[in-house]
């Protein structure tokens, strides 16, 4: 059930735990956001005319942009609400399609991982997997985020 999880402490995420997030279509204006928030600006994602004439044969989403909707989708669930204390990186991220303009996108997420950490008393480790996927299924986007999330106590 999409959207509607609880907040998660380090105790409450098991490995092989699944969240699937709600969908969202994807925009010019998220096109144009990006570039304005990044300074980004390359025609390949920018400018019509000149990507219809490149290998995609149209302007696609730039790769972190596609990362930046990725990281929303896990936060927009709710279940890092208030616990997460820091994004800590990836070990893999892969983008094995473009995401284009009008996609209809969404992700798939599994915790890989919780560890206890012996330099933390606070809080614990956490690896999410997580896929996403236009709708014809296509995987754009693909990659284990590593968080580090408050303990309850």
């Amino acid at each position: 059930m999409a959207y509607s999880y609880e907040p998660h402490y380090f105790e409450d995420f098991e490995e092989g735990q699944t969240f699937e997030s709600v969908g969202r279509t994807v925009t010019e204006y998220d096109f144009v956001m990006h570039s304005a928030f990044t300074g980004d600006w390359t025609e390949l994602h920018t400018n019509k005319h000149y990507a219809e004439d490149e290998y995609f044969g149209e302007r696609v989403a730039h790769g972190p942009m596609t990362f930046s909707l990725a990281t929303g989708f896990v936060y927009r669930c709710g279940f890092l609400e208030r616990t997460v204390l820091a994004f800590l990186g990836m070990n893999y991220m892969d983008i094995p399609a473009p995401v284009r303009m009008d996609d209809s996108i969404s992700l798939d997420m599994e915790v890989i991982e919780t560890k206890e950490l012996s330099s933390r008393e606070d809080s614990g480790l956490v690896v999410i997997d997580t896929t996403m996927t236009n709708q014809e299924d296509t995987v754009v986007f693909e990659g284990d985020m590593k968080f580090l999330v408050k303990r309850r106590d």
